[in-house]
């Protein structure tokens, strides 16, 4: 269990999960998982968008980034998501998938 702001992972989490769904083309998958590791609570968001561009990794939490063709959206769902983590103690970090996609995690300290 975490101590947390439920509104805030919730916003935090279904950011992750629009994102993947926007990017990850219909005959592809999206994996969510959840699991205990090291003491800490770890949600992993993993799509099948192709990939990162190169070195975009620490940018893509930046207000108003877009590494996208598609641009229907303003480039705040990362920047708000790390800060909702972030504001309960949490760590978010994107780990490109080349080829494949990207897997975003997100940990929390126990309660």
């Amino acid at each position: 269990m975490i101590k947390a702001d439920h509104q805030l992972i919730y916003s935090a989490l279904s950011n992750l999960v629009q994102n993947a769904i926007k990017f990850t083309s219909s005959d592809k998958h999206i994996e969510i998982r959840g699991k205990l590791e090291n003491n800490k609570v770890i949600i992993e968001v993993e799509d099948s968008c192709g990939g990162l561009p190169p070195n975009s990794e620490r940018e893509l939490f930046k207000v108003y980034e877009q590494h996208h063709e598609n641009k229907t959206g303003m480039g705040l769902g990362l920047a708000i998501t790390k800060k909702a983590v972030r504001l309960n103690n949490g760590t978010i970090e994107v780990k490109d998938l080349p080829g494949k996609g990207c897997m975003f995690t997100m940990r929390f300290p126990p309660s």
